[in-house]
């Protein structure tokens, strides 16, 4: 094994447009905004080796966001500068773009400011298209706008106008060399900079806890996986999600409506499990679901099969589902002692519970401390690019290469589909170059230990339905 900082070295020479010292990114004074925010700014300054220069331009960065993210307190002073002073104004923050039907003109959002009727170029959504999908963060520049007439000779008073944007994102990236350049490295190599990547020092953790903390990568790259993780507080779980892909929604506690997640009827809008590729419930205790039932019996037709329907709206979606519960514990945890940790409405639905592929057992990564022992001072893929290649492997099936190789025994429907889903997106992870032959057990041997915490909690709650199993496979 190669040291850290040859390591370093050697990403760098081989992604050398899209690493980003993390140790930089994990900085108190730059974590106003999202992590691929910041580092998409550092990594102009990455190949900087003029240490007066690079704290220069790290300060210059620093200075960029905490004077153009705009504080909510702030919200009146910039509205009163744009419209009422007549002065242009720049703003950090994610920009979405929406069509108004009725008027046939676009509308911008924006976020820290709490506006949702703002005038936008139609230069700016030409050449920043993602503005109509998913909503981008970067730098725009706003001024007073003059009232416009619509398609049907209406006069439209929106008084803030997005007339230029600067995004922070990757333009465009390659797939195809980032799995050619993964053959660079070997398993324990890349997996130490995937660790890295998360922001989390790879010397602090054993094989296994590093497995396990790859393992929630896989609901990002692998489409219609629905995984739960159990473990104490401060190990990273919402961190992970928060920090490594602008394709998640993180929804902590609170209320959720049928409108809010599938498909708002009056405003005719997807909801959140349209435009995401993961929504994670955080804090899972204490999520409410407004119409419970309508909530739990549309969830569940979902997490079988990715369809989903309310009123007229029949729609199909690829996101997955990650359910997270914090539960404090020494050792080990069997699957009886998970369900309380689940919402009374949740907790003995044995029809829900078989449709999580597998849980992932927190329990057993330690609590993240202190920061100069637990998080990375090394490189790793910055996110605004991992973020990208994480979606593009998305559309990438390992499952059909793993059904040549493997046969499962013993199991359902419901465990095969769990099972090879989630074997593909930790293959995937792994090995993008498809190269897993020699590591095959070590991928289905946890994937079906988190199956088989499913299949055990089945058994435990209703036994006259799944009978006691232990799943197994063989190697064609």
């Amino acid at each position: 094994m190669i040291s850290q900082d040859e390591l370093n070295a050697k990403l760098q020479y081989y992604f050398p447009e899209f690493v980003v010292n993390k140790g930089l990114s994990n900085r108190q004074d730059i974590k106003r905004v999202p992590k691929f925010v910041s580092e998409h700014l550092l990594t102009r300054i990455s190949d900087e080796e003029d240490p007066d220069k690079f704290n220069e331009k790290l300060m210059e960065i620093i200075e960029l966001i905490n004077t153009l993210h705009p504080e909510p307190k702030d919200k009146d002073k910039i509205l009163d500068k744009i419209i009422i002073r007549r002065e242009p104004h720049r703003i950090i923050d994610e920009i979405k773009v929406e069509v108004d039907e009725r008027h046939e003109i676009r509308k911008a959002h924006i976020p820290s400011l709490n506006l949702r009727n703002v005038a936008i170029l139609d230069s700016v959504v030409e050449a920043n298209d993602q503005l109509l999908s998913t909503g981008v963060w970067g730098i725009a520049s706003l001024q007073h706008a003059e009232p416009i007439t619509d398609s049907n000779g209406t006069k439209l008073t929106l008084p803030v106008l997005i007339s230029a944007f600067i995004p922070f994102h990757v333009s465009s990236i390659n797939l195809d060399s980032f799995v050619v350049n993964r053959d660079a490295f070997s398993l324990e190599e890349w997996v130490d900079i995937l660790i890295n990547t998360i922001g989390l020092n790879p010397k602090v953790y054993n094989e296994r806890q590093k497995l396990i903390l790859i393992s929630r990568f896989v609901p990002i790259v692998e489409n219609n996986v629905n995984m739960m993780e159990f473990g104490p507080r401060a190990t990273g779980k919402t961190f992970f999600y928060r920090n490594i892909s602008f394709y998640t929604r993180i929804i902590s506690g609170g209320l959720i409506t049928p409108a809010q997640f599938f498909y708002n009827i009056g405003r005719r809008t997807i909801g959140e499990i349209g435009m995401k590729d993961c929504i994670v419930f955080d804090e899972i205790m204490k999520i409410r679901f407004a119409k419970a039932d309508e909530m739990m019996g549309k969830l569940k037709d979902y997490m079988v099969d990715g369809h989903f329907e309310r009123g007229p709206k029949k729609a199909t979606s690829l996101c997955s589902l990650v359910f997270m519960g914090n539960i404090e514990v020494t050792g080990y945890v069997p699957a009886e002692d998970i369900n309380y940790a689940l919402p009374e409405f949740m907790r003995n639905d044995t029809a829900f519970l078989d449709r999580i592929h597998g849980v992932i057992p927190g329990w057993e990564i330690p609590k993240i401390k202190k920061s100069e022992i637990h998080l990375s001072k090394n490189y790793g893929f910055s996110v605004d690019y991992f973020s990208e290649i994480l979606h593009e492997l998305r559309k990438i099936d390992f499952t059909p290469l793993l059904r040549k190789k493997v046969e499962l025994e013993n199991v359902t429907i419901r465990d095969e589909i769990a099972v090879y889903r989630l074997a593909s997106g930790l293959a995937k992870i792994l090995f993008p170059n498809k190269k897993f032959d020699e590591y095959i057990e070590m991928i289905m041997d946890i994937v079906i230990e988190y199956r088989q915490k499913i299949a055990d909690l089945l058994h435990r709650l209703a036994p006259g339905e799944f009978e006691r199993k232990k799943i197994n496979y063989r190697i064609k």
